[in-house]
């Protein structure tokens, strides 16, 4: 990844996008088959928030690595829409546990249905996920993605936990979005590497590929948590504020307070104390403070990393396209 002109990011942009709209049809078809074999009662809540679009990072960044690494053939499709089951399975579970309305700006599953049939809904795609790995009949596939599924679990919990605890270390919110977000970005990009059969490092540099990006991609969208008049999830800008949670930019502004400032406010936000107009003075002391232009410029040392890593792949026209997705996810506004 290299610093490009405005001109140069667009352009960049639209590889992307070619990439991915020439993908999406075989991925939303396969999707849409596999749903359709569900059992009547959860069918509609999984169809839900697989219709409730996004770009389906998860399942191209598996076929890029693939491709890249030199894969040919559909084989592929199975095992990247295995990693966007997974990912829909825990946006199901996590609207529940947030009492979140809104997914990307319509109404959450539950909300549209039951919290019943959510559940159940995201327990059969888990399951789904899970069956369509192990059909590959390869341990290292199976073994990397049950590992996924239990960081990513173990990232979720360490989230719930710290609205409580309201931990506001730089340590504790980089082992939380690394659980919740970079490891599956991570698997994604290594079952690509497995399946196309290359060696250790090529398998170690999809992995760290991966990561990183996903460190840089959660880093980005908690900022654009407090910069967009709408964040992608469809909730307005401060959403993860008013639900308690501590992300970068909040974590910047604290380290900015007093220390007896920096506990009440903590303390507000745990027993969820704040008005509505402090809250709004909350957003807008963060949003006029350089909080999270410092949030990004993280990210940008995770994407570093990650564009570092790529450097191994052989040179290729999908290798090119991971370079415009890793710049897409630093740069992104919505």
């Amino acid at each position: 990844m290299i610093s490009r002109s405005n001109e140069q990011y667009h352009a960049a942009m639209r590889v992307l996008a070619a990439y991915i709209e020439q993908q999406l049809p075989a991925i939303n078809d396969f999707l849409a088959r596999e749903t359709d074999k569900l059992d009547p009662l959860v069918r509609p809540a999984a169809a839900h928030v697989l219709a409730a679009g996004g770009k389906r990072l998860r399942p191209v960044l598996a076929i890029l690595c693939a491709r890249a690494l030199g894969h040919k053939g559909a084989a592929i499709y199975p095992l990247a829409c295995s990693l966007e089951f997974l990912h829909s399975a825990t946006l199901l579970h996590d609207d529940i546990l947030d009492g979140a309305v809104l997914r990307r700006g319509k109404a959450a599953a539950h909300i549209v249905f039951s919290r019943t049939e959510a559940v159940l809904a995201g327990d059969v795609l888990l399951a789904l996920a899970n069956q369509l790995v192990a059909s590959y009949g390869d341990p290292r596939l199976t073994t990397c993605l049950s590992e996924a599924i239990m960081l990513t679990v173990a990232g979720e919990v360490a989230e719930i936990v710290n609205t409580r605890e309201m931990d506001s270390s730089l340590e504790t919110y980089m082992h939380i979005i690394t659980g919740k977000t970079a490891y599956l970005l991570e698997a994604s990009c290594v079952v690509g590497a497995l399946l196309a059969g290359v060696n250790d490092e090529l398998i170690k540099a999809a992995s760290v590929f991966g990561l990183n990006m996903g460190i840089a991609f959660q880093i980005v969208d908690d900022a654009m948590d407090y910069t967009s008049a709408s964040s992608v999830s469809g909730k307005p800008a401060g959403g993860d504020l008013r639900e308690g949670k501590l992300t970068l930019p909040l974590i910047y502004h604290l380290e900015s307070l007093s220390p007896a400032r920096r506990e009440a406010l903590l303390s507000d936000i745990r027993s969820k104390a704040l008005s509505e107009e402090a809250l709004a003075q909350l957003l807008a002391d963060i949003q006029s403070s350089s909080c999270t232009e410092r949030a990004r410029a993280l990210a940008g040392e995770y994407a570093a990393k990650a564009a570092r890593a790529l450097e191994a792949f052989p040179e290729s026209e999908e290798r090119k396209v991971l370079d415009c997705a890793l710049e897409f996810v630093l740069q992104r506004e919505k």
